[in-house]
């Protein structure tokens, strides 16, 4: 199939694990004379998640009548099955996650205002309600999302996604986890930034054990989000020297300045198409 008339179809079903799924679902997909990529499933505690990537051809496609399908094949599965179209001419919508800290949010806004960005950032959505005035600054709807359980705040903010048809999640240091509920719905299009050179130092407190253990090299790390925390693919990781002087406040207010370039830089490598995953590793595209 020739990649100028293939149309890439993403769809995820998410739903308590049955019999016959994968099954259903991928003869939907050969009756529709598609081609499957690729194709990932996971059960945790009784969720059932499937992810799969389909191309069919361009000119034979017909959304309408796919869409509808689908629909009633999730009404049989009593599962909810979304599907997401790879859309070349359009620009990406983008969400940003973020709690109390906002530098990661104030670097991709300042980017995106300044043309660096080639997307819509559509909304934000915030477990504090700190950068509230930021997005005002900046003309951009925010949500304030509390809820004590969060699989009850997820549930929310999933009908938010849904609403501003979001295409890339970036958490610019938010400081929740998410479910597999959620992270399955988005496959490989939710981006974090973490505050350590990944695989070392998981966890909120980063910078704290890097100046506990003594650490001479201090960094962060973007990566994909999956089920399992802070083990996604990494795109792409910065680093700086830490220095005799230096404290806790002072790494952290460096590492800070470099989480925001990095961020930056992943959403910009996705935004250009230039990332894939391949066996759990992203490769990056040259563009010469």
């Amino acid at each position: 199939m020739n990649r100028n008339d293939r149309l890439v179809v993403e769809v995820t079903v998410v739903g308590k694990d049955r019999k016959g799924v994968v099954a259903d679902v991928t003869n939907f997909i050969f009756k529709n004379d598609g081609n499957i990529e690729q194709i990932n499933q996971r059960v945790i505690n009784g969720l059932f998640g499937m992810q799969l990537e389909a191309s069919f051809q361009q000119r034979e496609f017909r959304k309408e009548p796919f869409d509808t399908e689908l629909k009633s094949l999730a009404k049989k599965l009593r599962m909810e099955v979304k599907v997401h179209y790879e859309e070349p001419k359009r620009l990406k919508n983008i969400a940003i996650f973020v709690s109390k800290e906002s530098h990661c949010l104030i670097k991709l806004l300042d980017a995106k205002a300044a043309g660096k960005i080639r997307a819509n950032i559509v909304v934000i959505v915030g477990s504090e309600n700190t950068t509230n005035s930021i997005a005002e600054k900046y003309q951009i709807p925010f949500y304030h999302i509390v809820h004590s359980q969060q699989t009850d705040a997820e549930i929310e903010i999933l009908e938010i996604m849904d609403r501003y048809n979001v295409d890339l999640i970036a958490l610019g240091r938010y400081m929740r986890i998410l479910t597999p509920n959620f992270v399955w719905r988005y496959p490989d299009r939710i981006i974090n930034i973490h505050p350590s050179l990944l695989p070392a130092f998981p966890g909120a407190y980063a910078y704290v054990q890097a100046y506990e253990r003594g650490a001479k090299i201090v960094g962060c790390t973007a990566h994909f989000v999956t089920e399992d925390l802070d083990q996604g693919p990494i795109i792409c990781q910065e680093s700086f020297r830490v220095r005799q002087r230096d404290t806790v406040e002072s790494i952290k207010r460096r590492g800070q300045k470099l989480e925001a370039v990095t961020l930056l830089e992943a959403v910009t490598l996705y935004l250009e198409n230039r990332i894939q995953v391949n066996w759990g590793r992203v490769v990056v595209k040259n563009t010469k």
